[in-house]
């Protein structure tokens, strides 16, 4: 009798353990199925990115737009109730970008396309007409600062014009093979004297519109093409009290040629940005509390700042939706997590990941109790890749929470591991530093390096939202896999590949301290 009734107790352990564990089973089958219905059939992104990209617009580090958008990212947790909070990390030269007006009024009229870059000193309210002149050739510092007077009162291009403004995608298409290879020869010649050009002056591309500027130039002109079809990179100026515009490659090529052909051209320009002192600036962050390990996270991350040439619409306000769109989800079908999930909207990643560096810094506590973080930031392409980043175990865990993933959003990625540590290019690499488990998900390219990242055309119209609603369900399924997996990640770092060219081992990267302060002299 003892044996029979042990053999019930034990049938009944084992059923219960089966029974708990298909529960389980079925319950993470029907939050994923939750998850991908809500993010495809009952997206939230369209709106947002309404909002954000086209009521907020560019989210430059220190501007008015980037405090806007913080407050903004706040308000929207909270009405989805989803605790949210700014988290000032340091400071940045307050800048605000007005109306340009850039104009040809000699030896024609035209208003040329283009603008300021961003820090550029303002014209104070007034228009300034000047003759426009090229940076001259000459043979050494010594003949180029003889030359330097004759800046005085006028606007100098220090660009190289550019031999064509096809992209060669378009020369590919429909070019000859001849005329291409023409052509790629004479712009490879062209790139290389304009660089001796540029070194002969004694002065390098971010010292020389400042001595331009000492000398009474009375505005720098360049164009920074992006190799693409009205594509332009827009970045920082360097002058501290004339203004710095950037002009599209067919403007700027109007004004060089015409200066070339002795026509001795004038353009006018009015600048009206504002300087705004020092003001704070801040990382956005989010918080669903865990349940069962609260004081352990997983993260979901994105940079929230931009350049400010258009909206920063794939760069990177796709990643930014993404994990707005992912917590929102979670909060609906997983509002009880077993670990708690954050969102890191950071600032200043464009001038070298500062908002998430300060994290690191200032949060020992959450990074050294981190499950995962996984980022978000090339693009509004699917993802496509997912590297473990020098995890040796990554390839245990990882590979374990792609599983659950629907074979349609998870059979296009890519998996390497151990994969090498990133030292840089976004945020995860601030988490990779010091050890942490931080991941990106990489995605498909859409042209993003030529035509959107840090461009003026980086727009909401280049967004591809069903690409993005899949790197939603993707970041909110791996997030919630990670919340929910019994076992803490291994941050055992794998033994690194050696280097060919040095014959040495490559070593992980250093963590780098956050700039605080910037843009202030």
């Amino acid at each position: 009798m003892r044996k029979f009734t042990l053999f019930i107790r034990l049938s009944a352990v084992v059923f219960a353990t089966i029974f708990a564990t298909v529960s389980i089973a079925q319950s993470t089958e029907a939050i994923i199925d939750s998850i991908v219905a809500e993010a495809f059939n009952r997206s939230q992104l369209e709106p947002l990115a309404k909002e954000l990209l086209d009521g907020i617009g560019p989210r430059l580090v220190g501007s008015p737009n980037m405090q806007k958008a913080n407050d903004w990212a706040v308000e929207k947790y909270k009405s989805w109730g989803i605790n949210a909070r700014n988290e000032q990390w340091g400071e940045w030269r307050g800048w605000e970008r007005g109306v340009s007006h850039i104009d040809l009024v000699y030896p024609r009229v035209k208003s040329l396309e283009g603008m300021q870059l961003a820090w550029s000193p303002s014209t104070k309210g007034k228009t300034k007409t000047g003759e426009v002149i090229i940076l001259p050739n000459l043979t050494d510092s010594v003949a180029f600062a003889n030359w330097l007077p004759n800046a005085k009162g006028k606007y100098v291009l220090i660009s190289m014009n550019q031999p064509t403004g096809r992209p060669d995608y378009n020369w590919q298409e429909f070019g000859t093979k001849t005329s291409f290879d023409k052509m790629k020869t004479n712009r490879a010649a062209q790139t290389e004297a304009w660089r001796k050009r540029i070194a002969n002056t004694g002065y390098t591309n971010r010292t020389l519109p400042v001595a331009l500027e000492k000398a009474g130039a009375i505005g720098i002109v360049m164009s920074n093409w992006s190799s693409g079809f009205g594509v332009n990179k827009i970045f920082s100026a360097y002058t501290k009290k004339i203004p710095t515009v950037d002009l599209s490659l067919e403007d700027y090529g109007l004004l060089y040629r015409l200066t070339e052909e002795g026509a001795s051209p004038k353009i006018s320009v009015r600048a009206d940005s504002k300087e705004n002192g020092v003001v704070p600036t801040f990382n956005t962050i989010a918080e669903i509390k865990g349940s069962e390990k609260p004081n352990e996270y997983v993260m979901l991350s994105a940079h929230f700042d931009s350049w400010d040439g258009a909206a920063g619409a794939t760069d990177n306000g796709t990643g930014t939706l993404t994990m707005m769109e992912a917590i929102r989800i979670l909060k609906k079908y997983y509002p009880n997590p077993k670990r708690t999930i954050l969102v890191g909207h950071w600032g200043s990643e464009e001038q070298g990941l500062n908002g998430s560096r300060a994290f690191v810094e200032d949060h020992p506590e959450i990074v050294n109790n981190l499950q995962a973080l996984f980022n978000q930031d090339n693009g509004t392409g699917r993802v496509v890749n997912i590297s473990g980043q020098g995890f040796e175990k990554a390839k245990e865990f990882i590979p374990r929470w792609l599983s659950k993933v629907p074979d349609e959003i998870r059979k296009p990625i890519v998996t390497s591991f151990p994969g090498t540590p990133g030292g840089g290019g976004s945020d995860f690499a601030s988490f990779v530093a010091v050890g942490a488990p931080g991941f990106s998900l990489s995605s498909l390219n859409w042209s993003y390096f030529n035509y959107t990242w840090h461009t003026n055309r980086d727009t909401y119209d280049k967004i591809v939202f069903d690409d993005v609603k899949n790197n939603a369900a993707l970041a909110a399924i791996m997030a919630y896999m990670a919340s929910e997996d019994p076992e803490k990640t291994s941050r055992e770092k794998a033994v690194l590949p050696v280097n060919p060219q040095t014959g040495r081992t490559a070593v992980w990267p250093a963590q780098v301290k956050a700039t605080r302060k910037g843009g202030i002299d």
